[in-house]
């Protein structure tokens, strides 16, 4: 069956501007131009449509997409295993949070007792949650799957009070780097301040910690575009800088 730019909106749910958006940006083009110059779009082109759309719900960029639909090894039904497991994790993490608001009205209405612990169980699961859908597979490729399982029941031991430590060392960790970053020397005093908050950091969720592991990780930051993106959405660089004062920090050379 063929749809014109109106038709295959209302069937996906959006906006003829998006579609022609789609188009400009060669993410989605038409399978042809009738004699009339409507775009018109066939199958193949509706369940390409339907795979952006699962990435877009998953918060995958479209410039990334764009990457994935047009590499040559792009396996379609591969990718909804993937969709499928990641919308199950989503689920997941849904279901912990709707169990512990639960757990905390029966807690209010006096029917059972619930530990301080248990109040935060719901929100560190879906952190552990988050952090597989994003990172997941890397991170286990790289470590393997032991030292991450042990990082995410370290994760999930964690007290309110480390919770609250962590969280607010982050904060600490980006605002110290935006300073350093000014000085613009790595190997100064508040880079290495940060290289050190930075390891504090990771011992809140890595089971062992190692320079050589802490080295690599700052490298990963750099090659890996969401982490780089995280570190220089306000200063363009900082992810470099980032890892040039771990390396001098950690005594380890850059590869």
């Amino acid at each position: 069956m063929e749809y014109t730019v109106q038709k295959l909106g209302r069937l996906a749910g959006i906006s003829t501007r998006t579609l022609r958006f789609y188009d400009e940006v060669g993410i989605l083009k038409p399978a042809r131009m009738n004699s009339s110059g409507y775009r018109i779009y066939g199958q193949a082109e509706v369940d390409r449509l339907q795979q952006i759309l699962f990435y877009r719900e998953l918060g995958v960029s479209l410039d990334r997409i764009k990457e994935l639909l047009t590499d040559p090894s792009f396996n379609g039904t591969a990718a909804l295993i993937q969709h499928r497991e990641q919308l199950l994790d989503r689920r997941r993490q849904l279901d912990a949070l709707i169990a512990n608001v639960d757990q905390t009205i029966a807690a209010a209405e006096g029917r059972i007792s619930m530990s301080d612990k248990q109040k935060f169980e719901g929100f560190k699961q879906r952190l552990i949650d988050e952090n597989e859908q994003k990172y997941g597979k890397e991170a286990r490729e790289k470590y393997g799957d032991d030292a991450v399982n042990k990082s995410n029941a370290k994760v999930k031991g964690m007290s309110q009070e480390d919770h609250e430590r962590v969280t607010r060392l982050a904060e600490e960790i980006k605002e110290t780097l935006a300073e350093a970053f000014k000085q613009g020397d790595p190997a100064g005093e508040l880079a290495q301040k940060t290289a050190d908050m930075h390891r504090q950091w990771l011992g809140f969720y890595w089971p062992q910690y190692t320079k050589e592991a802490h080295a690599n990780l700052s490298q990963m930051y750099v090659d890996d575009e969401r982490f780089k993106a995280y570190y220089d959405v306000d200063r363009p660089g900082a992810a470099e800088f980032l890892r040039d004062a771990i390396h001098i920090y950690t005594g380890v050379s850059k590869p």
